[in-house]
């Protein structure tokens, strides 16, 4: 197996496909949200304690939304656990730490459905950051 420059082993196929179809479903989320009337601030923000696939905003609403890419709609829905939903809630707080600016504001944490020849399922106010 060859190695990349920086030494470790190139990612496994598999690996180097779930990213890809990721980045497509973004991509799909966010031009519907531009399409509902969001302002994408944001994509792919990390941070140390987790990450957020989309930050937009609309009517004053700070909205961090998880992008769930799966065969089926139904499956999308069933795959954002609570677990996962903990990690989006820190990396929400890292995002307020690190952007003082949106503190006062309101936030919502949504979740949207990508299935392949589906229109995207956007659910406001997902989940909650208990």
């Amino acid at each position: 197996m060859a190695r990349r420059t920086d030494g470790h082993p190139p990612p496994r196929p598999e690996r180097v496909a779930a990213f890809r179809i990721g980045l497509s479903a973004e991509s799909r989320a966010a031009a519907y949200l531009v399409a509902k009337g969001y302002r994408i601030v944001a994509r792919r923000f990390r941070s140390p304690v987790g990450e957020v696939d989309i930050v937009a905003r609309r009517k004053g609403v700070l909205v961090f939304v998880e992008v769930k890419a799966r065969a089926s709609l139904d499956a999308a829905a069933e795959s954002l656990q609570q677990r996962q939903q903990r990690r989006i809630a820190a990396a929400a707080s890292a995002w307020l730490a690190a952007h003082p600016e949106d503190a006062e504001s309101d936030i919502r944490f949504d979740a949207v459905l990508v299935a392949p020849g589906r229109i995207p399922r956007h659910i406001p106010a997902a989940f909650d950051a208990e």
